[in-house]
């Protein structure tokens, strides 16, 4: 397993959030849904980035985002590493649009140049082996704070923070329980991680049946 293809989400109502994800981001094939409701409360364990070129893209993608039904959990600012906001969608999911470019360069665009997956896990060092031990690169490391794997061609990047941290970067309170209600989809046999999250393979009927946005 050395790559992520796609990421899905499960939601109690698909139609609904394909509605949503295809109004506000439009992301194809990164990004699934599927039906699924299991328990579940509070911080879910994650967010996803959108990384963009400059400002005026984070704030039309924002923008759609909450037109479309998203609740604003950071209103997008400038800071020390460049521009960005938290939405919440409709579903849950927290989703971070950024860039680290403080001025524009040019007329508003919808393009996305990165997905990133920013899972907040009980022990960076402990999941940082364990996913080095099942084919992932490491990119960037900071100690037990975080890590960036290299995404080696791949259509979405994994990140990993502290559980505090990622709720502190999301802008919600840590507590929650529960199932994540996210799969990540890539080759190899599938797994779950030490913190719960499953991973699966194009080949399982599941992944194969959930709906590109």
């Amino acid at each position: 397993m050395t790559s992520i293809e796609s990421i899905i989400l499960e939601v109690p109502d698909p139609a609904a959030a394909e509605h949503f994800y295809a109004a506000a981001f439009g992301l194809g094939d990164r990004l699934r849904v599927r039906p699924g409701d299991a328990p579940t409360s509070g911080f879910r364990g994650f967010s996803i980035s959108l990384v963009v070129a400059q400002p005026s893209t984070v704030d039309s993608l924002i923008g759609t985002a909450v037109h479309a039904g998203a609740r604003t959990l950071k209103p997008a600012k400038k800071s020390f590493w460049g521009y960005g906001g938290v939405v919440q969608a409709p579903d849950g999911a927290i989703w971070k649009i950024a860039t680290s470019a403080k001025k524009d360069t040019g007329p508003a665009t919808r393009e996305v140049s990165d997905v990133v997956l920013l899972m907040g896990v009980d022990d960076v060092k402990a999941s940082k082996q364990f996913y080095v031990a099942r084919g992932l690169a490491v990119a960037k490391s900071f100690g037990g704070k975080y890590v960036e794997f290299d995404a080696a061609g791949s259509p979405v990047k994994l990140a990993l923070y502290s559980r505090r941290a990622a709720a502190k970067d999301a802008g919600v309170p840590a507590d929650g329980t529960g199932a994540h209600r996210i799969v990540i989809i890539g080759a190899g046999e599938p797994f779950t991680d030490p913190d719960g999250f499953a991973w699966e393979t194009t080949s399982r009927t599941g992944a194969d049946n959930a709906r590109a946005l």
